[in-house]
């Protein structure tokens, strides 16, 4: 039998067995002869690797078509890195699919399997002047890959995060952008500067209290209205305010020693309350209890409900209370001194159950997790600089940050694992932190003095901060909370600086 040229197909008769230097394939009777042409001296090696890299046929064997692709009739060889014969009738022709081509080999066989960018009708150049010449991949067409995590954001169809050419997608999780400015100033006359006073707090119903020399001015997020609650007279200044959980009542501490307790839904004064010999400069809620600490180094609980102005004192600090913090389940209450100290007390002690002392300078800063129970943190002074968390739960000192700047507020977010820091000597300026890696997520500045006061809004979402310079200042910096898809009402559509009183 001589020896053929090119592979034959008999549909009436059985393959015919090839000799030692023939090879032939079972074609389909739809497929043209000049479509597939093998050279017997020169087995392709594009069909080595299809069916076995260095695969040697047995002469005594027949080879059947390809399982994976019956029919040839319409296949696009040049897809898989298999070039046409010489006398295709696709030779010649333009290109112009080279992109979309490249685009789905990558897709197909994954980001490593080498991309080739298609050559100009014209001119076989590419980038920079380079001839690309094409490059097989050296593996198997057909092979299981492993699954990989792949990114809900991404915008690719076919589900790779490296980036591919002529197509744009969004990263696995781009970094939340924090605005660098205040997106509302109020001007606040006479607002002091004092590290030991707290003269800024936000309510549950979204009003801000703020305590300006002797007065103490009422601003409502919603309406932008301001109100002016009480004047404590000119032998008094306002040194706290703290509104209750329900956020209908307000807490004034005075210079005096005195606690004033008014409604502000009525501009009423409810009570006075005693028993402080110097001014009370922290409040705390818990309910129906409130807490107050003073220069005179005690810390008062007293019951709203009952006719004593207390009910117990707490007694350890060696120098002035100025900070104080209930728990989100209101079971324990922290304490910062002017001693460096910070004590953790429970509702029935009158000694404190846990004492932390590394902290160097005053620790005014505290704040609880809502996240994790038995989660604080608290901030030291000048001469301390440090963010420090602690495990009341297990009692132990959990991490410690050196922010380079004295602490003089710590809020935690409601809505993300995040908290945010206001500082003093010597950058004045605000931080976001992510918890636990502590990396920082901005850095605000604008305010020429220390940023003494800090407060939340309800919602979580805004910030508002107050220094020396006379000056609220409100900041959109945590993300609103998952079931919430309305923008908040905090009034962030009036733009501008306007004035408290």
């Amino acid at each position: 039998m001589d020896t053929p040229t090119t592979a034959s197909v008999d549909t009436q008769s059985s393959v015919k067995e090839p000799s030692s230097s023939s090879l032939e394939l079972n074609l389909l009777p739809t497929m043209s002869r000049p479509s597939l042409s093998v050279d017997p001296a020169t087995p392709s090696r594009h069909i080595d690797r299809m069916v076995g890299m260095g695969y040697q046929p047995s002469p005594s064997r027949t080879i059947y078509s390809d399982r994976f692709i019956p029919s040839r009739s319409g296949s696009n060889f040049a897809l898989f890195d298999i070039s046409p014969p010489a006398n295709s009738p696709s030779e010649g022709r333009e290109d112009s699919s080279g992109a979309y081509t490249a685009l789905l080999r990558t897709a197909l066989f994954g980001p490593d399997a080498g991309f080739v960018p298609p050559a100009t009708p014209d001119k076989g150049v590419g980038v920079n002047g380079r001839n690309f010449l094409p490059s097989p991949p050296a593996r198997n067409i057909f092979r299981y890959k492993t699954e990989s995590r792949q990114s809900m954001h991404s915008l690719s169809p076919f589900g790779f995060d490296e980036q591919l050419p002529g197509v744009s997608h969004s990263p696995v999780k781009a970094p939340r952008k924090v605005p660098r400015s205040p997106y509302k100033v109020l001007d606040a006359p006479a607002l002091q500067d004092d590290f030991y006073l707290n003269l800024v707090d936000w309510s549950s119903h979204n009003v801000l209290a703020v305590g300006l020399g002797n007065c103490v001015y009422l601003w409502n997020a919603c309406s932008s209205k301001v109100t002016k609650l009480c004047d404590l007279g000119i032998d008094d200044s306002v040194c706290s305010v703290g509104w209750a959980q329900r956020g209908t009542h307000l807490a004034v501490g005075t210079s005096n020693g005195k606690l004033q307790i008014w409604d502000a839904s009525r501009c009423r004064r409810v009570r006075t309350m005693e028993g402080h010999r110097l001014r009370v400069g922290a409040l705390a809620w818990s309910s129906s209890l409130l807490s107050s600490g003073s220069r005179d180094k005690s810390i008062l609980q007293r019951d709203i409900r009952t006719q004593e102005d207390f009910v117990s004192k707490l007694t350890g600090h060696k120098s002035e209370v100025c900070g104080l913090k209930w728990s989100y389940d209101n079971r324990e209450l922290a304490s910062g001194g002017n001693d460096n100290r910070l004590f953790v007390w429970n509702q029935h002690s009158t000694q404190p159950v846990l004492k932390y002392c590394e902290h160097t300078a005053a620790v005014k800063a505290i704040a609880w997790s809502p996240h994790l129970h038995g989660l604080l943190a608290s901030g030291g002074g000048t001469a301390d600089r440090c963010i420090r968390f602690w495990n009341t739960t297990t009692n132990a000192h959990l991490s410690c940050m050196d922010t380079g700047s004295q602490v003089c507020n710590l809020v935690w977010s409601k809505n993300v694992n995040e908290l945010v820091s206001t500082h003093g000597y010597s950058q004045n300026q605000i931080i976001v932190w992510r918890y636990p890696t502590m990396s920082k997520l901005a850095t605000l500045t604008g305010h020429t003095c220390r940023v003494l006061y800090l407060a939340i809004s309800p919602d979580g979402q805004t910030i508002v901060t107050g220094a020396g310079d006379e000056t609220l200042r409100f900041w959109n910096v945590f993300p609103s909370p998952k079931s919430q898809n309305t923008e908040s009402e905090i009034g962030a559509s009036s733009l501008g600086r306007t004035q408290i009183r």
